[in-house]
């Protein structure tokens, strides 16, 4: 099983039609995931006693529109798989953990392919994924 990470940019699903190919390819079943990060001084409440708010709920509803769309590309490509809403702190951690549970074989994941200072300032999701997760990281990037 494959575990294909988006967050609702349109570089993020760019990874659909590789990530499609590589699935056929090993007869492979896809998990497609989004992280919601909880920012622990506003999702206090939710994360010790799962009471939401507008914000939480906002923001999961995004996320499940997210994974709607990248599920519609996939269908697009001949490819059924499965959607799933993560929940978290860090991106990087909530996808390996979600890793183990799944018993993934390979996450993949689309990188802008930035480097440098810009790499600096933003941060590189697909980079702490390639020390999170105990399987291997295809990164497709996309300039």
């Amino acid at each position: 099983m494959f575990l294909v990470t988006v967050d609702g940019s349109e570089t993020s699903l760019a990874v659909v039609p590789e990530a499609a190919e590589v699935a056929k390819k090993f007869n492979a079943n896809i998990t497609v995931v989004q992280v919601m990060t909880l920012d622990p001084y506003i999702a206090n409440e939710y994360m010790a006693h799962g009471q939401t708010n507008q914000l939480i709920e906002r923001a999961r509803n995004y996320i499940l529109e997210n994974l709607e769309t990248a599920k519609a590309k996939f269908k697009e490509q001949g490819v059924d798989v499965e959607v799933k809403l993560l929940e978290g702190e860090n991106i990087a951690k909530a996808v390996a953990h979600a890793t183990e549970e799944l018993q993934s074989d390979l996450v993949i994941v689309s990188s802008h392919g930035r480097s440098g200072f810009k790499k600096l300032l933003i941060g590189s999701v697909a980079q702490s994924l390639l020390t999170a997760v105990k399987v291997p990281v295809l990164i497709v990037k996309h300039a």
